[in-house]
């Protein structure tokens, strides 16, 4: 089994054999490449987007500075609006409903180090996926864990770290990010 498959498959992995870094590096230089140009030329933005993700829905809209890792298993539904400064660490995949919007200086993390020093200090590490339902909202400077799925409709609030599920249809808010009510059908 490669080190991309066990990343993939959630098996701890060593991050540094080349195809991995080659896969890193070309993600980093089409992020470079979109941060240059998606203000001036949207449209070459745009295919550098298509390039660089998994699969990407109709309408996305990404501000410059966009970081992530690998790109390839990012997977956007459509009208994703992801505002300045994301940075989205997709060892494993990271899905996002449709009409998703997230906040300034927000991260969602899949890459996780083993508790155990020895381990960590010999270089392994896992992923676990994250999911993000349709038209969930995040306040700036959220971050999400690995491992973490979205509910459908939720509003998670500014600031937040999101280190378990959270249901579909609720505000959640704080460190760690906790639901603190429901979300009425009626509300605007």
């Amino acid at each position: 089994m490669t080190e991309q498959e066990k990343m993939l498959s959630g098996q701890l992995y060593f991050a540094g054999v080349p195809e991995l870094l080659a896969a890193r590096k070309r993600a980093k230089e089409l992020c470079q490449r979109f941060n240059r140009t998606a203000v001036q030329d949207p449209e070459a933005g745009t295919d550098l987007l298509r390039e660089l993700l998994g699969r990407m829905g109709e309408e996305i809209s990404i501000q410059p500075m966009f970081w992530c890792d690998y790109g390839f298993n990012i997977r956007m539904g459509s009208h994703v609006e992801i505002n300045h400064n994301c940075v989205i660490l997709d060892c494993a995949p990271v899905t996002f409903g449709d009409h998703v919007f997230i906040g300034p200086n927000c991260g969602f993390y899949t890459a996780g180090h083993p508790l155990d020093a020895q381990t960590r200090n010999a270089g392994l590490e896992f992923a676990r996926p994250i999911a993000v339902g349709d038209n969930v909202w995040f306040g700036g400077n959220v971050t999400v864990l690995p491992g973490v799925t979205i509910g459908a409709g939720s509003v998670i609030g500014a600031g937040s770290v999101v280190s378990r599920d959270i249901p579909p249809n609720v505000i959640a808010v704080g460190n760690p990010c906790r639901v603190v009510r429901t979300i009425l059908p009626e509300e605007p």
